[in-house]
């Protein structure tokens, strides 16, 4: 009864602008998990070559941006364990 007005030569170019926004936001969010699970200091994937991996990040700079601190002059205020 009320169907005959959706099928258009069996394609909607209406939708056409939401499925390229809807494939933007879900292949953004994959790629943005895909950074977190590389580039992340908290995830560790190779325990044997690197077994304390946060000591890497004793003296660089964790944040994204920081325009008040140079974090390269501060020592970290994590205790050293050896």
């Amino acid at each position: 009864m009320g169907f005959e007005g959706h099928k258009r030569n069996g394609q909607q170019s209406q939708l056409i602008p939401l499925y390229v926004c809807v494939a933007l936001g879900c292949s953004g969010a994959v790629l943005y998990t895909i950074r977190l699970a590389v580039r992340s200091p908290e995830v560790s994937w190779n325990k044997k070559s690197n077994p304390e991996p946060w000591n890497e990040y004793a003296n660089k700079q964790h944040k994204f941006y920081s325009p008040v601190r140079d974090y390269s002059n501060i020592e970290s205020p994590a205790p050293k364990y050896d």
